[in-house]
């Protein structure tokens, strides 16, 4: 559970990154064609900071949506 968002729960996603090769019909080719699918993961964009929660400092994962967003406050 190490890439995980320890406010908002958001950890890796998976996905498909697809390679094609070709000319685009509007620019006058044939079309573009699928020529391989590979799996992949998107991760999240975890940064670890000092929080505190319920009175308690501590280091914690948190991704940036939860810090920009200020459902946590980082401690200077």
């Amino acid at each position: 559970m190490s890439r995980v968002c320890e406010m908002c729960g958001k950890g890796p996603m998976a996905g498909r990154q697809i390679v094609r090769r070709g000319l685009a019909k509007k620019k006058g080719g044939v079309g573009r064609k699928i020529t391989g699918i590979t799996h992949r993961r998107f991760l999240p964009n975890l940064q670890k900071i000092m929080v505190t929660i319920k009175g308690s400092t501590k280091a914690a994962k948190v991704c940036a949506r939860c810090i920009k967003s200020g459902k946590v406050q980082k401690v200077c």
